[in-house]
């Protein structure tokens, strides 16, 4: 039975707390901004890179302690969560997601660093990003097409998109150069012609001054991606050396490639995942900036329920049988004791039968009040969070 969605007790934070005898049905997991604030939410690497759509560390950490799993695997891993989570606990993981982004922000979160050498990296290409633009000069050699081109002179001004650029034909020298992509895609997205307050949806290029609603004054378009760089290289240091102090010796492998039929290793014991919502979320547009910058495959159309392709009735159909073909395939890589934790906003009832589908038994099913959004998504909703187990067979 699902527990009450509301606030008649006090919401559960005490998240180190969870061991494998933990009632999971007695916690109130539905957090307000006072109970996990977004500090909290978006502590350590989790903050690396913006991005729509991932779900809260705390809800992995909780799931993680319940269940103790030695290999856990999240078919839509997005960016990362899960992951940093089970590293975090010295649990090994293995993600897969579709698009090339999410691979590499994914890495980056968990891997493993020799802090000196990356923190020599990242203030060795600021300084001499730095040194270009106060007049040094050094060869730019860039491969990019007519299109991709087309896109960044929109949508960028021609001092961010020079900046960027030469930042970009720098980090073929470093090591870390996943590390300094992530950097420079950060830098990019604010440093689009875009308003303030439309960095997550921007409908198009704001090139003249404007009202901004965020700061509430008038604001001028970005024309320097410089400030942007030098902020989130240091942030981004910060955050490794954060995560660095507390990231357990496992193992985190990150395949790029669709889920649907993808080779994952044998012996997962826990899948716990928050695949995409039906019609909600373009993931690969959401980065659009980072593909062109970079140079990355392209494979929006293989997106499971990406927005643009609606979310009608074939929508719905076409998306909860992708969904189930996913499950389906890694059914041969589980152990006979394994465990799914589903975590879906499922308000067209898409997974109610799931289980049975699969041929699991439903061990417990949660709703969670999601009642606040960042930006421009602030309204509510409820997370329904399944958790299935195979069932056992008759003797």
């Amino acid at each position: 039975m699902p527990y009450n969605p509301t606030y008649t007790t006090t919401p559960f934070t005490d998240i180190g707390s969870v061991t494998p005898e933990t009632d999971i049905n007695s916690l109130n997991l539905n957090w307000r901004e006072q109970d996990l604030p977004e500090r909290v939410r978006t502590k350590h690497v989790h903050r690396l890179h913006p991005y729509l759509g991932k779900f809260i560390p705390q809800l992995a950490e909780i799931f993680l302690r319940k269940f103790k799993p030695r290999l856990v695997c999240d078919p839509f891993c997005g960016s990362g969560t899960t992951l940093v989570e089970a590293t975090a606990l010295g649990i090994n993981s293995i993600g897969c997601d579709i698009s090339e982004f999410n691979c590499i922000l994914s890495r980056v979160k968990t891997a493993k660093y020799d802090i000196r050498l990356l923190e020599r990296e990242i203030r060795d290409i600021l300084t001499k990003i730095n040194m270009h633009m106060e007049g040094e000069l050094f060869s730019l050699e860039s491969s990019f097409s007519d299109n991709h081109s087309e896109y960044l002179k929109k949508w960028f001004h021609p001092n961010a998109l020079q900046q960027l650029l030469r930042y970009h034909s720098l980090i073929c020298d470093y090591h870390y150069q996943d590390a300094l992509k992530v950097i420079l895609s950060r830098a990019a997205r604010s440093s689009r012609l875009t308003t303030h307050f439309e960095l997550d949806w921007p409908k198009k290029p704001q090139t003249e001054p404007y009202n901004c609603f965020k700061h509430g004054r008038i604001c001028q378009p970005t024309e320097n991606a410089l400030q942007f760089l030098n902020r989130y290289s240091l942030d981004t240091l910060k955050r490794i050396k954060e995560y660095t102090e507390i990231r357990k010796d496992a193992d985190a492998q990150i395949i790029y490639g669709d889920a649907q039929n993808v080779d994952f290793p044998k012996q997962i014991d826990l899948v716990l995942t928050s695949p995409p919502y039906v019609g909600i979320i373009d993931y690969h547009e959401q980065h659009r900036y980072a593909y062109e910058l970079l140079g990355l495959k392209w494979q929006a159309e293989q997106e499971i329920g990406a927005a643009f392709k609606g979310n009608s009735k074939t929508a719905q159909k076409n998306y909860i049988e992708q969904i189930l073909e996913v499950f389906y395939h890694l059914q041969t890589y589980l152990t006979k004791d394994a465990k799914l934790v589903i975590i879906a906003n499922d308000k067209h009832g898409l997974y109610n039968d799931l289980h049975d589908k699969l041929n699991f038994a439903l061990d417990g099913k949660l709703e969670r009040h999601v009642n606040r959004r960042t930006g421009m998504r602030s309204n509510d909703y409820f997370e329904s969070i399944l958790i299935l187990k195979r069932k056992r067979r008759k003797t």
